[in-house]
């Protein structure tokens, strides 16, 4: 079992949705440390004043670029040397891209990559070492559902949470092989409400500019998981020790489609999408 009062908790992508909901819950449930980042200052800010008034725990806010890897592994050394390290890392911080391939460039491409996948990549790396010294930590990295299964115009995504599901899964095998007493975990939530459509970027083609709100709602209306339960379902899930946490009916539904369907899954899901866009109408 990992316990969470009295750890140091570092985590990515606080400014709001799921990483606001960890950094909440963490200091509501007895978190010594919280060190909560993001590159929006506001949205962090926020989080810090909300997640204050739930525990006694300090929380620590720093603005950083998970995809700037000497700044994430800065920020690691500084951790290390102030307060000895890290006990969870949790690997949050996500954009998207809605892009069909040949819409998708290449800087759009690399941007998700650099963020999503990169970022998680810096994070892990850069505190590992650490834990494998002391024999001790928990890193969980933020998958998706768009880790198990695949639709259209969402590739540059799947490409970095597919590859987030396998760079874990191998290294959790590393981890246990080695005997280092190093938890990993991966975690693929399902439809959050959270601003990760909101703030996606979109093929540079009019139609789908035009229907970027009519995505956001879509996507809206899909989420069914608020920020606060995907929060626990991952907490509970570090508690517990589970190599893998699936946060929402719809992750789990996904997750059993694909195992049963592996190859004709889509089909499926192309019904049942038709058939929930015909009772909208």
């Amino acid at each position: 079992m990992t316990q969470i009062a009295g750890k140091t908790i570092f985590i990515t992508g606080c400014a709001s949705g799921i990483g606001r909901g960890l950094v909440k819950h963490a200091i509501q449930h007895g978190a010594k440390r919280v060190i909560a980042t993001d590159v929006d200052s506001a949205g962090l800010g926020k989080t810090a004043e909300e997640a204050s008034k739930l525990g006694s725990g300090d929380i620590e806010t720093h603005i950083l670029d998970v995809s700037d890897k000497d700044a994430v592994y800065a920020l690691a050394d500084s951790i290390q040397a102030d307060h000895g390290g890290a006990d969870i890392v949790i690997n949050n911080a996500g954009v998207a891209l809605f892009a069909e391939v040949n819409e998708m460039t290449y800087q759009d491409f690399e941007w998700v990559m650099d963020i999503d996948f990169w970022g998680m990549v810096y994070g892990t790396k850069a505190f590992l070492p650490r834990m494998i010294e002391r024999g001790s930590g928990h890193i969980v990295n933020v998958s998706s559902i768009f880790g198990m299964i695949a639709v259209p115009g969402n590739s540059a995504y799947h490409a970095a949470k597919f590859a987030i599901r396998g760079f874990t899964e191998s290294l959790r095998t590393e981890m246990v092989r080695n005997e280092t007493g190093v938890e990993i975990a991966s975690v693929h939530p399902g439809g959050i409400k959270t601003n990760v459509a909101r703030n996606a970027r979109l093929a540079q083609n009019e139609e789908l500019l035009a229907r970027k709100d009519e995505i956001a709602k879509g996507f809206d209306e899909f989420a069914r998981t608020t920020p606060e339960e995907a929060a626990r379902v991952i907490f509970t899930g570090i508690e517990k020790n589970n190599p893998r946490i699936l946060i929402g009916g719809d992750a789990r539904f996904m997750d059993r489609i694909q195992r049963l369907l592996p190859i004709k899954y889509h089909k499926v899901l192309g019904r049942l999408m038709g058939r929930q866009e015909e009772e909208a109408s």
